[in-house]
């Protein structure tokens, strides 16, 4: 098991945990109270929130302002439309003119079409630049989540990110794409539409405007109960789409525990909660929507019976009365749909938060060119600052090493404790230590995986920190002991591990990794689909394409975490026959756990406690140290050997 496998994880701000609670069954996934918890982002204003977009929309601003102009454009033509109607009846209907009716009708015709043919504008305008807005930010989201240190990936849930990446970005296109254009369109309607009504009745237009104010204060109230809402059902979704894509993931053990019974209830109370959550915003929008449109009808009605009788009273003329009313029905809209686009602007603003919550957190190499320019040498001494070339000092070279994981209690030891071990050019060296000893926390310092907390490590005297980790990377291969394959082909999961490497390489690879053969066998050879995670791969299938893949690119540098423990004996043999080959041309730090897989190595570390506690040969371990003789025997107590109370299970 990899020492870094943690059972807990820590509470990220602004994110559900992913504690399973209290289910007797071995249940994968969000807590039962992980949405419940109140959040910082819940009190911030959705205007300042939805105002972070500009840098992704200020690319189409141009075709956005003209689609909104377009929208104000035709909404404005809706409002001549009653003022036809009152020509057309104090005018032709009253003097009983039909050539003048049928003129009043073609202009109502006219009109119409214009609407109509301005709105089908508006969407042409703004459908091709919002999907290039949704596809750039998600794009940003993807760079920067590859970007972002293990540290991060450690306390956050896959389903968050996936989330945030598909559900939130779908939400934020959404409000670009209508209610953005039409809070704008629909104040402005409302605007234009008073002044109408007072211009023609300052008496009525006062009682259709008498709602405004109970209308903003419940406005008000239901925005700040509706964002927390918003928030939280989002939240949740992220919850059930990390509860889905672990189940998925991990079927086999699902099926093989028999667990699906657990998984299933694990899965029904997120849904009912979220189910809870989205009833109690359908709740408060209808009760906004219910105040919204009783009301401007009351107030209407108001207004209809005082127009009738300054009609009867010979106060108002009929043709004033209809246009009035016709310009107050088509403002009902405009107001009745403030609700809906409140709450559409609020789950837009809850996506934004949530999107910005992960574009917010620091990349691992975004300091790396200021602390190289702050690194200088020191004088007189021949010693160095951290990243600066240390002389004499060549292959890999561990400096009094530290180490403590960022979510780790304050008051915990370090995982790994002045750590000094030095690697010769050419040279291999075996770590070898008890389950939980810090073993492959150490190996992923060396690509920076994890930042050291103190000390420091050298490539031939060069500290790691001052190169980019392009360049580090590129000298350092990697094999975990638990093999990852992507949705790909056989060659293209191997040729990731070297730039630029080609079939000849490839095939050497492969080779060395005795996996030439099974990969021959396959329908379509090194052009085989392994599907996702290898999974249609056998276990020692997988972990010997994960070593062609850190051979392939002939790396000066070379970390191998226990790289053949799924292998049959027989397959193993081989594979170290070929691998003698590669170590003897480049630096390598090789995990052990078994002797067969120690006799690679020129020299063995002891990693116990967190410390380096003994370097020698295997076989002078193995008469001077008893507890690598227990530990080679298989007779050590692990629980006893990894006396390391600051690794909390990892």
């Amino acid at each position: 098991m990899a020492d870094t496998a943690k059972v807990t994880r820590q509470q990220q701000p602004g994110r559900p945990a992913t504690d399973p609670g209290p289910d007797p069954g071995p249940v994968v996934g969000p807590g039962p109270d992980s949405a419940d918890r109140p959040r910082p982002s819940d009190r911030r204003s959705a205007v300042r929130s939805l105002l972070r977009l500009w840098p992704f929309v200020r690319p189409v601003r141009a075709r956005l302002f003209a689609a909104a102009f377009v929208a104000v454009l035709a909404s404005c033509i809706g409002l001549v439309i009653p003022l036809v109607l009152k020509w057309l009846v104090d005018g032709p209907i009253a003097d009983r003119d039909p050539g003048g009716a049928w003129l009043g009708g073609g202009y109502l015709l006219l009109l119409g079409l214009a609407e109509a043919g301005l709105f089908g504008l508006r969407r042409w305008l703004v459908a091709r630049p919002l999907a290039h807005v949704e596809a750039t930010m998600r794009d940003s989201l993807y760079r920067h989540v590859q970007r972002l240190p293990v540290a991060f990936h450690d306390r956050w849930a896959s389903g968050q990110l996936l989330s945030r990446g598909t559900t939130d970005l779908q939400l934020l296109r959404l409000f670009l794409a209508f209610p953005l254009t039409f809070l704008i369109v629909n104040a402005t309607t409302i605007l234009v539409g008073c002044v109408i009504l007072m211009v023609q009745q300052w008496s009525l237009g006062l009682v259709l405007l008498a709602p405004i104010v109970p209308l903003i204060v419940l406005c008000s109230v239901f925005e700040a109960k509706y964002a927390v809402a918003a928030r939280r059902a989002q939240d949740q979704v992220g919850d059930v789409t990390t509860v889905v894509e672990e189940s998925v993931l991990g079927i086999r053990i699902v099926k093989g525990f028999g667990r699906h019974r657990s998984q299933a209830r694990a899965f029904r109370e997120l849904t009912a909660r979220l189910r809870a959550t989205e009833l109690r915003k359908a709740r408060l929008l209808a009760a906004l929507w219910a105040c919204i449109m009783a009301l401007p009808e009351l107030a209407l009605g108001a207004a209809l019976v005082l127009g009738t009788v300054q009609v009867a009273d010979g106060d108002l003329s009929a043709g004033t009365l209809v246009a009035f009313l016709s310009t107050a029905l088509a403002l009902m809209w405009p107001v009745e749909s403030i609700g809906f686009l409140l709450a559409m602007s609020n789950d837009a603003a809850a996506a934004t938060d949530r999107y910005f919550e992960v574009l917010d957190e620091p990349v691992a190499d975004r300091d790396d060119a200021r602390k190289a320019a702050e690194q200088t040498p020191v004088t007189g001494s021949g010693a160095t600052r951290s990243g600066t070339t240390a002389p004499g000092t060549t292959g890999l070279a561990f400096h009094g090493v530290t180490f403590r994981y960022p979510d780790a209690p304050a008051d915990t030891p370090p995982v790994l404790r002045g750590i000094d071990l030095h690697i010769r050019p050419g040279e291999t060296m075996a770590l070898v230590g008890a389950t939980g000893s810090g073993k492959t926390t150490l190996t992923a310092l060396v690509p920076r995986l994890h930042d050291a907390t103190g000390g420091r490590i050298t490539l031939d005297g060069t500290d790691i920190t001052a190169l980019p980790r392009a360049e580090l990377r590129a000298r350092v291969a990697v094999a975990f002991e638990e093999p990852t394959l992507f949705s790909a082909t056989v060659a293209e999961n191997v040729l990731m591990g070297g730039e630029g490497a080609g079939p000849d390489d490839l095939r050497r690879a492969l080779r060395v990794a005795q996996a030439d053969g099974f990969v021959d066998a396959l329908p379509d050879g090194p052009d085989t689909e392994v599907g996702e995670q290898g999974l249609s791969l056998s276990g020692g299938q997988r972990q010997r394409l994960a070593l062609a893949r850190a051979v392939v690119g002939r790396p000066r540098f070379l970390v191998l975490d226990d790289p053949l423990s799924a292998l049959d004996v027989h397959t193993e043999a081989l594979v170290e026959a070929a691998l003698r080959q590669v170590l003897a041309t480049t630096t390598a730090l090789v995990v052990a756990h078994r002797p067969s897989t120690v006799l690679l190595a020129d020299r063995v570390a002891l990693l116990s406690g967190g410390r380096i506690a003994a370097v020698g040969s295997h076989h002078q371990l193995l008469r001077e140290n008893a507890e690598y003789a227990a530990l080679m025997s298989g007779t050590a107590d692990g629980a006893g050997t990894a006396r390391h109370e600051g690794e909390s299970v990892r």
